[in-house]
């Protein structure tokens, strides 16, 4: 949930040294919320809606079988499949829907085409309040009786404080762990102590147990083994490359800097030390960072929602191969980074409000999620390119798999002992890009 700290963001700018007033700050914050015009987008690209109405979501995955599963905030999680939203929620999690808490992260198991784990981060719906991994097991399109199962109980949550920077992003690495987002629980200092769970990045096993290779496992105690990065202030969104192994987390920040981060094990991102890129050696800087609201010269407030452009259906043209694509949640628009150099563009720009989360499709399309500005206006849009030639789609074992492809990224051709084509790549610029040839 991010609703809440962009309005407080907003408010606060009255209290500094700005010159703005309250009411121009009750102006800015519904323009840029509910900004008006059409959607712009670059040529060849259009946009599709795929569902609406839906009552305040939060979170949105895609199932390695291809539906999607959208996350409300009261607890209902919906299922899409073949483009239909169907009727009956996969579960309904029991959680509260206070401030920015409830139903926060949808995860999918590595092996979920045999086990049917899905993965759940919510907010206890009782005293005392803390948020909860739970699992459940998938029966078709709803979750299977009495599965549910507790994987990891976070620490409770500071109150009234705990209605606030939750995380609850969560991405199964390619080692297989789950990596979880927790904030700092409003509670800034947090982030930089090891004697507690808020404002880091955890891993843990499949199971809920800690890894015994986590960085701080030998030096922390209890839970905060599971530790695996800190000093991050809100961290809303994480994101891994399938092509480069690369893990991307969006930090919300404060008074300054908005943040993507490279998730490197035992990193310390600075937070509350310092916010956007640092000299400190302490400290690791973001890969990309922009001026928030609060700086008064900002473009945006509270970055959201990201994703890769990695595909095993190539659909964009391939100067996307491996870019970042990321969202703000007041400035209506979605920024592609360029995986090379870093650098920042704008893709596409909205009418729509509040985008809380970005994913990949199966289908090569970029998906989108939108909290709406009422209370049953979410909507979740898709943009595909359609003109030009398309890229062709991999037709060798060594393409269509991440897995079979070569791992090293000095390995440029590999083959299958059971197929007769090789599946090279060229790297035009430093991008990889994957080609079935003949052998």
């Amino acid at each position: 949930m991010i609703h809440l700290t962009a309005l407080r963001r907003l408010f606060r700018l009255a209290s500094m040294r700005l010159p703005i007033s309250i009411a121009v700050v009750v102006t800015l914050l519904f323009s840029q919320v509910t900004p008006a015009g059409a959607t712009t987008l670059p040529s060849g690209f259009i946009e599709t809606e795929i569902v609406s109405a839906l009552p305040s979501p939060t979170t949105m995955a895609f199932a390695p079988d291809g539906r999607l599963f959208i996350g409300l905030q009261a607890g209902a999680i919906r299922i899409v499949q073949n483009g239909v939203l169907l009727p009956a929620p996969f579960v309904t999690v029991p959680t509260t829907g206070a401030g920015e808490q409830g139903l926060l992260g949808i995860a999918f198991d590595p092996n979920f085409a045999s086990n049917g784990y899905v993965y759940t981060y919510f907010t206890s719906q009782t005293t005392p309040i803390h948020n909860r991994i739970v699992r459940y097991t998938a029966n078709g399109n709803v979750a299977l009786a009495g599965s549910e199962t507790l994987i990891f109980r976070l620490t409770d949550l500071n109150a009234p404080r705990g209605q606030g920077h939750n995380g609850g992003s969560m991405i199964f690495g390619s080692d297989g762990k789950l990596y979880v987002t927790v904030g700092d629980n409003f509670i800034a200092p947090n982030a930089q102590l090891l004697t507690n769970i808020f404002g880091k990045i955890l891993r843990l096993n499949p199971d809920g147990t800690i890894p015994g290779d986590n960085p701080f496992y030998d030096t922390a105690s209890g839970d905060n083994r599971a530790i695996w990065a800190y000093g991050l202030r809100h961290p809303y969104n994480l994101a891994l490359d399938r092509l480069s192994n690369r893990m991307y987390i969006n930090d919300v920040g404060y008074h300054s800097w908005e943040e993507v981060n490279l998730g490197v094990a035992g990193a310390n991102y600075g937070w509350p030390t310092t916010e956007g890129t640092t000299s400190n050696p302490a400290f690791t800087s973001p890969v990309h960072a922009y001026p928030n609201y609060a700086t008064g010269s900002g473009q945006g407030c509270a970055i959201t929602g990201g994703a890769f452009y990695d595909p095993l259906v190539q659909q964009f043209p391939t100067s996307y191969n491996g870019d970042y694509f990321f969202a703000d949640y007041c400035n209506s628009r979605i920024t592609v980074l360029d995986r090379d150099t870093n650098t920042a563009s704008q893709f596409a720009t909205f009418a729509g409000p509040s985008i809380v989360n970005v994913a990949t499709g199966p289908d090569g399309s970029l998906y989108y999620l939108m909290r709406g500005a009422t209370t049953n206006a979410g909507a979740v849009q898709r943009i595909s390119y359609t003109s030009g030639v398309p890229t062709a789609t991999p037709t060798s074992p060594c393409c269509s798999t991440p897995a079979a492809r070569p791992a090293r990224r000095r390995v440029r051709c590999c083959r299958t002992p059971t197929s007769t084509a090789m599946c090279c790549r060229s790297s035009p610029g430093r991008r990889i890009s994957w080609t079935a040839v003949s052998a």
